[in-house]
This record gives C-alpha cells, structure tokens and sequence, in this order.
C-alpha cells in the first residue's frame, strides 16, 4: 500500500503530463485551463461510470448469479459488452457533449479541440480508475502508468467523429450516424481490451490471448494518431501502396507482422519489468537474474527493431509510389 496521497500524484500526474503533450501537440488548442476543466469532468464521470457499474451488478444479482458468469471467458465478455463497456464510454461521451451543448454556440470551438476534450475527459477517467486500483492495492504503479493512455485510445473513434459532426456544422444523414458508430465501436474495443487482459488468468489455450493484448493496444496506439493526423489537415501515415491485390495482401500481412513483433516486444518488456519488481536491487547482480534480464532485454529489443525495420521499408515504399 502506498503512502498517504502518494497515491493520488501517481494517478493524477502521468494523465496531466499527456494532456499536456497532446496540448502543445496540437495547434490552435483551447485553454490550458478549459482542458484541464474537462479533465476533472472526465474524473467525475469516472467515480459516475463506479457508480452506475455497482448499480447494474445489484439488479443484475436479482436475476441472475452474475459472479458466477464471469468464472468462464465467456462471461466476462458479456460483462465487458453489456455492462463495463457501455457505462464507461457513456459516461465519458456525457462528459464531453454535455458541456460542449451549451459552449459550442458561443465558442464554435475547432474539430481538433473537439477531439481533445475527448482526450482530456478519457484522461480524467484513466486518473480517477488509476487512483481507486492504488487505493486499494490491486494494481501496481508501473502497471497504472502503462495503462495511462488507453482510455484515450478507446474514446478516439468517437472523438473524432463529434470533431467532424460538430465542429465542421456537418449535420448531414450520414454524420448523425457517424456518432453513435463511431461509440459502438468504442465500447466494443474497451471490452476487447479487457478481456484479452483478463484471458492470463485461465488455463491453456485462452492464455494465448493475452499475446494480443499489446498489438492491438499498438493498433488502436495507431489509429488515434491518424485520426488527429486527419483533423490537423495532414496526410495519412501511408503504409499500403500496392498496385495490385497481391502487392496490398503482402504488405497488409507485413503490418499484421510488425504489430505482433513490437505489441509483443512491449508485452514482453511489461512482464520483465514486473516480474523485477519483486526483488531487492542488490538481486539485481546476482549472475542468474542479470542473465535472465540481459537475455529478455535481447529478445524482444529484436523483436521491436525487426518491426521498426518492417515499418520504414513500408513507409519507403509507400513515399517512393506517391512522392
């Protein structure tokens, strides 16, 4: 357990300094100030999201024995899809169009704001789960800050689409049901997410989920990166540039290649650093721990620049087509 408000500064700090990141990221941004006053909606709408969660299970419990659903993978599916994943992403979404309604008259705030104060409730979110897990112990420090920005990658679809619906004036048929598309497909990658974290805890061969955890992490990693990318006005980062169907499935299998080689060379650094985090530092020297740290640090270094160097073949080859 950790000290007193040591816990708070842990969970508060890592998502404040990504916000800032993301700030001074972005031209023509919105205060500092009104970002952060998002973010503190965002926290609120987490202890909410806690709220509603501990409702659900109460009723839930009347019909049916809702703990013992969850004892098999399929169960906590369902979990995440009707529950965990729609009450979190509904509240974040609450959080951001709520405020927005009223101040968008007067402001007409940019897409790209829009989008950050997507960012910056999901943040908020991610610091008030952040500091119930080190409240209560069930999670370690290290474990909270890798976590930081996954909130945010999981509210990206649908920040980007109220960007475009709302700060564009676009009220087109089309954009009203860009929207709720683009929050189906939030919540149904929050429940991914969760399960493919959960699936270590059961036996062979739902173990094996586990190893896509962190490649789709990377993917959805990705996929924020080209949606801000496309509310700045810059081009795609362009990876597929075959001209044939056989030149675009070869280079698709490389990038499903270099997810899986990075995602699990990150995957691999987590559970290494977890799994040094038990020991003193003086183990650190003993031959038998410095062999097995060196050995691990080897494999999956590889394994990241192998995916590095898949990357910048595709984006050469890409730039060489269009440039």
């Amino acid at each position: 357990m950790l000290p007193p408000y040591t816990e708070l500064f842990w969970a508060a700090i890592p998502p404040l300094l990504l916000l800032v990141y993301y700030y001074y990221r972005v031209s023509s941004t919105p205060s500092l100030m009104r970002l952060l006053f998002f973010f503190i909606l965002g926290a609120i709408s987490g202890f909410l999201a806690l709220s509603l969660e501990w409702v659900f299970e109460t009723v839930a419990n009347y019909f049916v024995d809702w703990q013992r659903i969850q004892r098999v993978i399929a169960g906590v599916a369902l979990r995440q899809l009707v529950e965990v994943g729609p009450i979190e992403e509904g509240c974040k979404f609450v959080a951001v169009i709520g405020p927005l309604y009223f101040l968008q008259r007067r402001y007409r705030f940019r897409p790209t704001s829009i989008f950050l104060f997507s960012i910056a409730v999901a943040l908020g979110f991610t610091a008030e789960e952040n500091w119930i897990y080190l409240l209560h112990g069930t999670a370690s420090t290290f474990e909270r800050v890798i976590s930081t920005p996954v909130h945010a990658m999981f509210s990206a679809p649908w920040g980007y689409a109220l960007g475009v619906s709302v700060g564009f004036s676009i009220y087109s048929h089309r954009c009203r049901q860009l929207v709720p598309k683009a929050w189906l497909n939030a919540v149904i990658c929050h429940a991914l997410v969760n399960v493919l974290s959960m699936s270590g805890r059961y036996p062979v061969p739902l173990r094996f989920l586990s190893y896509a955890l962190f490649p789709f992490l990377l993917w959805m990693l990705w996929r924020l990166e080209q949606l801000l990318r496309r509310l700045q006005g810059k081009l795609p980062v362009t990876l597929i540039s075959g001209s044939t169907p056989k030149q675009r499935f070869r280079q698709r299998a490389l990038v499903l290649l270099a997810l899986l080689l990075a995602g699990n060379a990150m995957f691999g650094l987590f559970v290494l650093a977890t799994s040094l985090s038990f020991l003193n530092p003086t183990q650190f020297f003993y031959p038998d721990v410095m062999s097995f740290t060196l050995s691990r640090l080897l494999l999956n270094l590889s394994f990241g620049l192998l995916a590095w160097v898949i990357y910048c073949s595709l984006r050469r080859s890409a730039q060489r087509r269009y440039f």
